[in-house]
């Protein structure tokens, strides 16, 4: 079941292997993207055809090296410079990319039947999870933005009202802001009751004078690798 079509051929490959082979990851790499797409809130277009390509260009490489050890050192050091010349991504994104790397090297050896099936299954898990509260805390920490006038002492102000309703509060960033007459405070909270987080909110507007008060969830830098 997981043989592969090359093992066959001798020293090179056959256009009708090499055809089917892409083919098997053009398709893999689509199904792959699609998945990703399907399980997050938000995404670009640029890393989802990404995503599609990636088995196709893996398969490649793998079918050009074919055992020639200077071709693999050559196509390692390819790869280095590709990875430190990218932005990190989120861990889900990384996570996207060794799916449809592994998917890529099992086309480009020739287990077309072994690519499916764990693109089917790693594919569906990766589903599932997405799209349920798998991994998700009862109290999701969240950023906190707060600013207040320069005449403000912003060490202990709001301590009373994070007593009330926040489990955890701690002070990340001071700046000042507006030509230095504001500061801008950042927190990283975990609210005790999350349906609570309006009355918080104005409790804090009160307090600051009605100026700008930002909360929601953490930045997604927290989430990567």
């Amino acid at each position: 079941m997981f043989t592969s079509i090359l093992s066959t051929v001798e020293g090179s490959m056959t256009f009708e292997n090499a055809l089917l082979c892409t083919a098997v990851s053009l398709v893999l790499g689509i199904a792959i993207s699609f998945i990703y797409m399907r399980s997050q809130n938000s995404y670009t277009k640029s890393f989802a055809i990404t995503l599609a390509l990636l088995p196709v260009l893996v398969q490649c490489v793998i079918m050009m090296v074919n055992g020639n050890l200077g071709t693999s050192v050559a196509v390692l050091g390819t790869f280095s410079l590709v990875r430190f010349r990218s932005v990190a991504g989120s861990s889900s994104e990384i996570a996207s990319v060794f799916f449809a790397m592994a998917v890529g090297l099992a086309t480009g050896m020739g287990f077309l039947t072994f690519a499916a099936l764990i693109t089917l299954v790693i594919g569906l898990v990766y589903f599932v999870l997405g799209m349920t509260d798998f991994g998700e805390g009862r109290n999701n920490p969240k950023d906190l933005r707060i600013t207040i006038a320069e005449n403000l002492d912003y060490t202990e102000i709001f301590d009373d009202i994070f007593e009330k309703y926040a489990k955890k509060c701690k002070l990340q960033q001071v700046k000042t802001t507006n030509l230095g007459s504001m500061y801008e405070l950042k927190y990283h909270i975990t609210l005790n009751d999350e349906k609570k987080e309006k009355a918080m909110i104005d409790e804090i507007r009160c307090r600051n004078g009605n100026l700008t008060v930002i909360c929601g969830r953490m930045s997604s830098i927290q989430e990567t690798l």
